[in-house]
């Protein structure tokens, strides 16, 4: 397994690749960013000045866009910009996938308070969230699927029928992990919201599962609108990331000073950051133990390689915790399984049948991997039974084949 030789990421993080000098496309990305003078930002946000004044024409609502929020420092910094710089009349909307922290909670109701804003909270039933939880786990490995289709799905219903064609998205998948270059200036599009955020799943596939008979009346929120819904209202999403500077140890600073943001009080188990994610108990947690136990790197891996790019930690610091983060099996894992009804031995058993075989191999009952401070180390004992195991050698065998 390779590493970038610049920040923590491993070759199979998502849409990363590799150069000839073992620096990721994702460290080259921001490198580019990062040689914008004060001469490009400027004229960057011109373009964005006359990209929404062009929209704004065709707007026959009576709010000037939307901005899908959680609450987090990214909603706080893309609506303080539209509201403060711009002076327009956003409609804040919130899918709520009942996985709030308290201080998730607090922050998001506090901004139609702090922005004399207009806010639409959604959340669906919690019996069928529970169901989805099971279902995308077994399915995917990802319990979360519903707070992905949700976010990307649910404000743009919204758009479609009040006719809002501005929508105000934040960071960029260049600045999170190369898939773009800084000048592509890419907009929200359903092809990158279903193969990236949905794992190219829709809500039919949810449906006819024997075990949670969930119905197509359940997902109604989950439905993409048709192209010619879209078109008719000519709905644009626009990164404030391809117009603004991006750095969130700034913006979290900046929204805490002006309007009481607050980060988590107490630390994550499995990250040193305190301001991401509070609109999800598990997107620091258990959700992300899946994804290393997928792919072998989680959120200490995330949050150092963007703190060493942003120049807030060296790469040894961020080594270090990726030690003391990746790893952990976090305490909401209990929170959830006590939550969807599942024991932790079935967690276990359908959580390793997604090990991607690029990363993990087993030596005397364990999981090993390759790490990014050299050698390779055990994580583990391997719970699956004599069918994946040998599903899982079968896999092994294609590799090498």
């Amino acid at each position: 397994m390779r590493y970038c030789s610049r920040c923590v990421y491993p070759e199979i993080a998502v849409n990363l690749n590799m150069d000839e000098d073992g620096i990721c496309s994702s460290c080259r990305a921001f490198e580019r960013a990062k040689s914008f003078g004060d001469d490009e930002w400027k004229r960057r946000k011109e373009v964005f000045e006359k990209t929404i004044n062009e929209i704004l024409k065709s707007n026959e609502s009576s709010y000037d866009c939307i901005i899908p929020v959680s609450g987090g420092k990214d909603s706080y910094y893309q609506t303080h910009v539209m509201i403060s710089e711009y002076g327009l009349k956003p409609l804040l909307v919130t899918y709520d996938g009942n996985n709030y922290l308290p201080e998730g909670n607090y922050n998001r109701d506090r901004m139609r308070q702090v922005f004399n804003a207009d806010h639409l909270v959604f959340g669906p039933s919690v019996e069928v969230l529970k169901k989805l939880n099971r279902l995308c786990f077994r399915k995917m490995g990802d319990m979360n699927w519903h707070n992905h289709c949700g976010i990307m799905t649910y404000p743009i219903q919204i758009a479609v029928k009040f006719k809002i064609p501005l929508m105000i998205w934040g960071e960029t998948n260049w600045d999170i992990s190369g898939m773009y270059d800084p000048d592509d200036f890419l907009e929200f599009s359903a092809r990158v919201r279903h193969e990236h955020d949905l794992r190219g799943f829709e809500w039919h596939d949810m449906l006819n599962d024997p075990r949670e008979k969930i119905l197509e009346k359940d997902l109604l929120w989950s439905k993409y609108p048709s192209d010619e819904e879209i078109l008719q209202v000519g709905i644009r999403g626009l990164y404030i990331g391809n117009f603004f500077k991006w750095d969130p140890n700034q913006h979290t600073r900046m929204v805490q000073e002006k309007y009481g943001w607050k980060p988590k009080q107490e630390p994550f188990e499995r990250t040193y950051r305190r301001f991401s994610n509070l609109d999800d108990r598990y997107e620091n947690g258990v959700h992300d133990l899946l994804k290393f136990i997928k792919f072998g790197y989680g959120r200490g891996s995330d949050h150092a390689s963007k703190d060493i790019r942003d120049g807030y930690m060296t790469r040894e610091e961020g080594i270090a915790m990726v030690k003391k983060y990746d790893h952990v099996v976090s305490s909401d894992l209990y929170y959830w399984l006590e939550y969807v009804g599942m024991t932790e031995d079935e967690f276990w058993r359908i959580a390793d049948t997604f090990r991607d075989p690029h990363v993990w191999r087993i030596e005397k009952g364990e999981w090993i991997k390759d790490n990014v401070w050299g050698g390779s180390s055990a994580f583990g004992p391997v719970h699956l039974s004599a069918e994946q195991m040998g599903e899982f050698k079968k896999k092994c065998s294609k590799l090498n084949a």
